[in-house]
């Protein structure tokens, strides 16, 4: 199963080519926060779209009755089905009814339903949604989706926390090879900048503070000095088919997505195990299912969040699954280039990925500054470096101790 289209809209660059050139020159799309006032708060910055018109995806009347994450996920979702070459407006019912959407999402709307309370409990009660209930519901962002271009195949979300996307896709991908379903636009959307999402996350005492007034500085994956996450948003998306499709209607293919593996720790509703045990057999799993070894993989997409606990045992899950080669193996954290835009990371690691492969070019992990004993591996710090990348992992950990990752092949 292979990847026809990429659409993308990150904190660093509003379209696909945009973000991955941000990414590659290691341009960070962390700043001050502007959706609300943040002065209150220790956590001051974010990875922010700035100069994203909603209007241009959800008109000024609906606009009140969804979450930002709708016209999010519609814009990368349009992106990425332009770009595969399809045409939804001219295709019949029945071709409709061979597309499907997969959107792999963390908070879903919960800004929206934020906001809501807020009007609710502030006197504006005749302001609140009449869609309150249906737009706060998650599974309702797939059916945005699905109505936006008539699809009628299924239409689903998953949420697994920060591995939603990347669960989102290896769903996708066991889909189609069942021949259920020729064809998916499948991604992940989050839009988690709200007020009280940010100090639930600062009560978790998992956010950075330190770097209000540099905030491209913030985010650090690996960097013996992070202190913390950086809250973000975005939205990318793909189009995904076999490839004897793609082939046959002479689509590009940025890639194939050759293996998946997923695993719980059930350990903590937050904390990782410290053996990385189960971060390394999702890696595993991934690599047997494609066929791959480990000395075969040139580059891994970390998950890197620039907390303390995440990198230290990330990189010792991939020393487990990589084994001697881990040394030699290049890795990156787009984490630090863009924030933790939550259940949408696996698939901003995903683009990412794909575009370095295209081009053959690992991009930077920025902000490696102090060396980390426990963080000892090639984060490619500093600056991107040509590479050529065959075969790569992108790697995701979440919130109650899961773990998945994708092993993506070039074709």
């Amino acid at each position: 199963m292979v990847v026809t289209g990429i659409g993308a809209v990150s904190p660093n660059g509003i379209g696909r080519e945009r973000f991955w050139e941000a990414t590659k020159s290691g341009e960070s799309g962390v700043r001050a926060i502007t959706r609300f006032d943040a002065s209150p708060y220790a956590a001051r910055i974010a990875g922010e779209i700035p100069g994203f018109r909603e209007q241009d995806w959800v008109s000024a009347k609906d606009r009140p009755h969804v979450s930002r994450a709708v016209p999010l996920a519609v814009a990368a979702a349009s992106e990425a089905i332009a770009d595969a070459g399809l045409e939804p407006g001219r295709m019949t019912r029945e071709q409709l009814r061979a597309i499907g959407v997969c959107v792999g999402t963390g908070g879903a709307a919960h800004e929206f339903t934020e906001e809501q309370y807020r009007l609710y409990y502030t006197g504006h009660e005749k302001q609140c949604s009449v869609y309150v209930i249906p737009s706060s519901t998650p599974g309702t962002l797939a059916s945005e989706v699905s109505m936006r271009f008539g699809f009628r195949g299924f239409s689903h979300v998953v949420t697994t926390g920060c591995t939603s996307s990347t669960d989102a896709l290896g769903y996708a991908w066991r889909t189609i090879q069942t021949g259920a379903i020729d064809t998916i636009v499948a991604g992940g959307v989050d839009a988690p900048l709200a007020t009280l999402i940010l100090r639930g996350f600062l009560l978790m005492r998992i956010l950075s503070t330190r770097w209000n007034a540099e905030p491209h500085r913030a985010s650090r994956p690996f960097s013996a000095d992070r202190d913390g996450f950086v809250l973000g948003e975005g939205s990318w998306f793909f189009v995904l088919e076999p490839l004897e499709k793609a082939r046959a209607r002479g689509a590009r293919i940025y890639g194939e997505i050759a293996g998946y593996g997923s695993t719980c720790e059930a350990y903590h509703r937050v904390r990782l195990e410290e053996c990385g045990e189960e971060p390394a057999r999702a890696m595993e799993m991934a690599m047997e299912e494609a066929g791959v070894k480990p000395e075969q993989v040139q580059y891994v997409n970390y998950h890197g969040t620039s907390t303390e606990l995440n990198d230290r045992i990330e990189t010792r899950a991939v020393r487990l699954a990589f084994g001697a080669h881990a040394r030699r193996l290049a890795g990156s954290s787009l984490k630090s280039l863009i924030g933790h835009p939550q259940g949408a990371c696996g698939a901003a690691g995903v683009a990412a990925t794909l575009l370095a492969m295209r081009d053959g070019v690992a991009p930077p992990t920025i902000n490696v500054e102090v060396p980390d004993p426990e963080c000892d591996l090639d984060y490619v710090p500093g600056a991107a470096r040509k590479l050529e990348i065959e075969l790569a992992v992108a790697n995701c950990i979440a919130f109650g101790s899961k773990n998945s990752a994708l092993v993506l092949r070039k074709i």
